[in-house]
This record gives structure tokens, sequence and C-alpha cells, in this order.
């Protein structure tokens, strides 16, 4: 006598199929709601200040270390503090609404709340100094900033788009008087030099 009808044998492929389904549903949740912003090419939040990179670098030649000036000795860039921005503004643009904020930033000694743009997450080990010391330039990770009125994520900062730069970095390698020239080109006379950065999961993950 048969106790389970036939139909029941589907049963095994239906649940495979389900769970499947389910599994890329949750990937997709995660990675197209719960991904972190600053992850995701072509992010650029609203800064308090609208500050043009395409301006103070594009046209006015200031090189990132003005700003930034702590890239070539440590770690993390810093967000440039309220006294970098003055040092021309004090001077410059004085009732300028747009730099209302940097104003009173600066007779309040509070710090102006900049948007991180540029963010890895927090299990991710990266030093500016080393790569700069190594000469990768700011343009391999951040692109022509100097043509950007507003700066946005413009590479995948993935763990796959460090790994090929790792395991061929010579491409992305120049004199490291030019890390911060954006419009270098080797012309032939610069022969890299030969850096062999870790690939392991350690190298990285600390």
């Amino acid at each position: 006598m048969q106790i389970f009808p036939r139909s029941l044998n589907k049963l095994p492929l239906l649940v495979a199929v389900v769970a499947n389904l389910a599994l890329v549903g949750v990937v997709f949740v995660f990675w197209y709601w719960l991904s972190p912003k600053n992850l995701v090419m072509g992010y650029m939040p609203t800064q308090p200040v609208p500050y043009s990179h395409r301006l103070h670098v594009g046209q006015l030649g200031l090189d990132c270390r003005y700003c930034h000036a702590n890239i070539e000795r440590a770690a993390k860039a810093m967000i440039p503090p309220t006294q970098t921005c003055m040092g021309c503004h004090a001077i410059v643009k004085t009732d300028s609404a747009k730099l209302e904020p940097i104003r009173t930033s600066w007779q309040t000694g509070k710090a102006v709340e900049w948007v991180q743009v540029h963010r890895l997450p927090d299990h991710v080990f990266f030093d500016h100094s080393v790569h700069l010391h190594a000469g990768v330039g700011c343009i391999s990770c951040h692109g022509r900033v100097d043509e950007e009125e507003v700066v946005k994520v413009q590479v995948p900062m993935s763990m796959g788009w460090c790994l090929e730069c790792h395991r061929d970095p010579t491409p992305n390698l120049r004199p490291r008087s030019e890390i911060t020239n954006m419009t270098w080109t080797n012309d032939g006379s610069f022969k890299p030099p030969a850096v062999n950065p870790p690939q392991n999961c350690s190298g990285c993950h600390r």
C-alpha cells in the first residue's frame, strides 16, 4: 500500500530551488540596500561646504599635501583642519555665504563636520605612507580629483581590485616626486623599482 503520493518525490528538488532563491535574495538585499554607500562607485556625499577640487587643485594648482599634510608619514589621510582653509580665506572671499561654516568653525573652535568619501571597512588595514613611499600616486586610488567639482568614489575599493595591484603594481608606480601630480605619464625614462606587496590575508587584515 502506497502511503505517500508520488508528488512528494519532487519535494527535495523544490526545497533546493527555494533555498537557493532565498540565498540569492539575501545576497541581493545585502549588496543593494545594506552595503556601505562609501564602497559603491559613484558615491558622492553632500558636504557642509561646497569645496571644489577642480578649482583648488586643477585651476589653482594646490598640491594634495597642502590640505592632506600627513599622507607621507601616516596611515590615514587627515581631514584638513579649519586653519588650513583660513590660511587663504581669512583674506579671500571673506563674505562668501558658502564659507559661513568655515568662519563659524574658526570663531567657535568646533570642527567642520566633513563627510568622509573614501573609507575602507574597519577590518581592512591600509597605510597611505607605505603606498606613497613605494611610488603609488594619489590618482591610482582617487582618480582625477583635479577634474572633479565634487569628489566621488571612482574605483571599486574592493579586495579583488586591491589584489590586482598587489599582484602587478608596476603600472601604478611613479617617481616619488610625482605622487601628487595628476597629469604625470611615464615617457619611458622612468623604470619602476621592484616591489613585492603582500598578497596574504595578514597583509591587509590585522
